[in-house]
């Protein structure tokens, strides 16, 4: 269906419009009109006079139009002439750059158009500098925003490994509320709070009631005034005072209080000497001790014990299972957890302390329950052993057997093969025995130590006589 704008043009070659008009016209409708024979040679070079850019382009013309053409256009030119020759109609644009001399470049978008009787081709072109300009600005503004990002989270890494390995506590709080928005290991293990908990939870509620009055505002005064301010921290187990360090800072649109607390644990009575020499066996003991809750979560340790599992600093053990540094792991912990429940105190129990890098060393364990009216806490005193003295035992054990000869009796008298079948049930009952002696008599645990299951263990009691009454 045509309109009436369809037939105005239907009179030929723009009839209507003269021809001293037409080139202003297309100059003004594009930004560059070149007038080319089907051979690419330019006929004629019109500018739009508002793109002072360009210059005079005179002489282009009489000259092929690949000599203004960067060296990956002129491909690109050529198969869209080709394509004219051959009688098609390009209805995609062509986009070129053009150079001068090497002395400038220019990036067009142009539309071709087959017009006259001798098939003249009229190129009319749209400038893309300023798309270009704008894409590039774009791409700089994507490096620059993926740099920032990069930059954000190296800062966001660096904050959360000083904040999490820090000794001590630091909490994140709520300006407003007072709230803990967030708090580090060292903080939980203070508060003896979960980490995943303690956010929520109001900052005022560990501190004890003659401080709680206008908490925030006296933090917020001493955050500007760059002070510290004293407080008493109600713990669990004992209230010990410290000193808060709060710095306020705007985050998300929030005001927000980062406070550091400093305590004040060292603070013994000087005539209390029990208490200081207990505090300075712990610092500088040789044994490594460990303090645990009643499920084997590490709450303090010395630094004898970070020599032994060679860790750097405490804050990367605290919260962590002590079953993570046994040989056996959760079974030794497993172990020595039911019999200091069970039966108390234990004196002696040998395993392999093993650290992050699969290290072991060999040591001696022993383990105390000590009560409290807040929250249970179990000692361990851990004691590093030579592993050459490891096999004695065990060699005393089979040379002095009551009811078998020693292996030395044996050499001479029969073959390796018998030597190895008669010691066999030697070592058996004295691995069996060992277990049962190391877990209080508790067969269960005793099996698990072994690595055999409860009846396969019954049968070997009852192989080597090794029943009880209760056992029956």
């Amino acid at each position: 269906m045509k309109t009436s704008a369809s037939t105005f043009w239907d009179f030929g070659s723009i009839p209507m419009i003269e021809p001293e008009f037409l080139g202003n016209i297309l100059a003004t409708s594009s930004d560059i009109a070149v007038m080319i024979d089907l051979n690419g040679s330019i006929k004629s070079v019109l500018v739009n006079q508002s793109e002072q850019y360009y210059g005079d382009l005179s002489h282009w013309e009489g000259k092929n139009i690949t000599k203004f053409l960067t060296r990956e256009s002129i491909p690109k030119f050529e198969r869209a002439l080709d394509k004219l020759n051959s009688g098609k109609t390009i209805l995609h644009s062509i986009e070129l750059n053009h150079q001068d001399n090497a002395k400038w470049q220019f990036p067009v978008r142009y539309n071709a158009h087959l017009v006259g009787q001798n098939n003249n081709v009229l190129l009319l072109g749209r400038d893309l500098r300023t798309i270009s300009e704008t894409q590039q600005q774009l791409v700089k503004a994507q490096i620059a925003v993926e740099k920032s990002h990069e930059e954000r989270k190296e800062y966001d890494a660096h904050y959360r490994s000083l904040f999490s390995t820090a000794s001590e506590p630091i909490f994140v709080l709520d300006a407003k509320t007072g709230n803990i928005r967030q708090a580090n290991p060292a903080a939980c293990t203070l508060l003896s709070e979960d980490i995943d908990t303690l956010p929520g939870q109001s900052f005022s509620k560990f501190i004890a009631n003659k401080d709680k009055k206008d908490l925030n505002d006296k933090m917020a005064t001493a955050a500007m005034s760059r002070t510290t301010l004293s407080v008493t921290v109600t713990q669990k187990r004992q209230d010990v005072d410290a000193h808060l360090l709060p710095v306020m800072y705007r985050a998300s649109g929030q005001q927000v209080l980062l406070v550091r607390m400093s305590l004040q644990i060292d603070k013994i009575p000087q005539n209390d000497t029990l208490s200081q020499n207990l505090v300075a066996l712990y610092k500088n003991g040789t044994d490594g001790i460990v303090f645990t809750n009643q499920n084997g979560l590490i709450t303090y340790v010395n630094e004898s014990f970070l020599e032994l599992i060679n860790a750097v600093q405490g804050s990367e053990i605290v919260g962590r299972s002590l079953g993570d540094f046994l040989s056996k792991g959760q079974i030794d912990l497993a172990v020595m957890l039911e019999n200091v429940q069970r039966s108390g105190p234990m004196r002696i129990y040998s395993t392999d302390l093993k650290n992050d890098f699969g290290l072991k060393t060999a040591v001696e364990v022993s383990m105390t329950k000590i009560p409290s009216d807040r929250t249970e806490q179990i000692s361990f005193v851990i004691r590093e052993i030579s592993r050459a003295e490891q096999p004695e035992p065990i060699r005393q054990a089979i040379s002095s057997s009551n009811n078998n000869p020693s292996v030395t009796e044996l050499v001479g008298s029969a073959s390796l093969k018998e030597i190895v079948a008669e010691t066999t049930d030697v070592i058996e009952t004295i691995c069996i025995q060992t277990a049962i002696e190391t877990t209080n008599n508790n067969k269960a645990a005793a099996a698990e130590m072994l690595g055999l299951s409860r009846q396969s263990l019954y049968v070997k009691l009852h192989k080597y006589g090794l029943v009880d009454g209760e056992d029956g």
